[in-house]
């Protein structure tokens, strides 16, 4: 109880320091709303001050000194008011961000997970077949892949699959006249204009989970304690999952559940190429756009579910590995 005790309140301070940051680093970005807005209304002829007041209470640019808009920061984050868009003006933040939110935990929330699982245990048989073509083939293949960037990846495929081939869209959730639902007409058809996003994502992420799986697990074949099983003459498998591969899969564990907390940010780059209506696309034109409030709101949240999801590593931690509780 103690140990997680002491993580709560590790938790607690972290996320006052996140907050506290994601406060001050976009007023620390030149320029402001404000005058991207009134440069396109010089194309036209003179700005009057009257104007540009007029702008900022649109807009709803914080006012008084930096203190007063760090108290009203805090109070609108314990209530989940984070106001109103600039760039997507008069939508309201909180509305923006339920939209996109759903996008991108289905698509980079199951990849992710299907890259760890299969990533693991590919790493699990190249360790335990090491030496043969079993491991050559997964450690080479990952190793290949995972020096891709996301973003050549995307155009790659993009290209190739997209516009020369014609197999998959190149753009989009889903079909231009089609409406969100929850039926299976429209499911599929999301599940299809994920395919080109989520395959990025898999290929240059898997190679991570193989690699540090099979490192990981070659290390502890040579314990004692695996080398006293065998000696036993407990089934190959057995040996394999519940004593080896158990053991050596707490680094993977810890970086999955980084990945999990990164969920939530999406894959910025990958979603761009794609114009996939995701967190990472509405990052970008928080971010381009000077959008103070949505860039707020989405660090935030990407900052809460690192946090979260560290917090739950580490408690999970502490029940596998009792050493570490400490």
């Amino acid at each position: 109880m103690r140990y997680v005790l002491r993580k709560i309140g590790l938790l607690l301070l972290t996320l006052w320091a996140a907050v506290t940051l994601n406060f001050f680093l976009p007023r620390m970005m030149p320029g402001s709303p404000t005058d991207a807005a009134i440069a396109k209304l010089a194309q036209n002829g003179p700005v009057s001050p009257a104007t540009r007041a007029a702008i900022e209470a649109q807009l709803g640019v914080p006012t008084g000194n930096i203190w007063d808009q760090y108290v009203t920061y805090l109070g609108n984050v314990l209530t989940l008011d984070f106001g109103v868009s600039y760039t997507f003006f008069p939508q309201s933040v909180s509305d923006l961000v339920l939209t996109a939110l759903p996008w991108t935990l289905v698509m980079v929330g199951v990849v992710t997970i299907v890259a760890f699982v299969l990533g693991t245990l590919l790493g699990v048989l190249a360790a335990w077949k090491r030496g043969t073509f079993l491991d050559s083939l997964p450690t080479l293949t990952g190793t290949f892949t995972s020096a891709f960037p996301y973003f050549w990846t995307a155009l790659l495929l993009l290209f190739f699959l997209g516009y020369v081939l014609q197999w998959f869209p190149t753009s989009g959730a889903y079909s231009a006249r089609a409406t969100p639902n929850l039926s299976l007409e429209f499911i599929a058809d999301a599940a299809y204009h994920a395919v080109l996003p989520a395959v990025t994502i898999l290929i240059t992420s898997l190679g991570g989970w193989i690699l540090g799986m099979r490192n990981t697990m070659i290390n502890t074949l040579g314990d004692d304690y695996v080398t006293f099983a065998e000696a036993n003459g407990l089934a190959p498998r057995a040996v394999a999952l519940k004593y080896a591969a158990r053991n050596a899969i707490l680094p993977n564990l810890t970086g999955f559940g980084l990945a999990l907390g990164g969920v939530v940010g999406g894959s910025l780059l990958v979603e761009r190429v794609f114009n996939y209506p995701g967190v990472g696309y509405l990052l970008y034109n928080a971010v381009t756009n000077q959008d103070f409030p949505l860039m707020q709101a989405l660090f935030l949240m990407i900052t809460v579910s690192v946090l979260v999801a560290n917090f739950i590593v580490d408690v999970l931690y502490g029940y596998l590995d009792p050493r570490t509780r400490r």
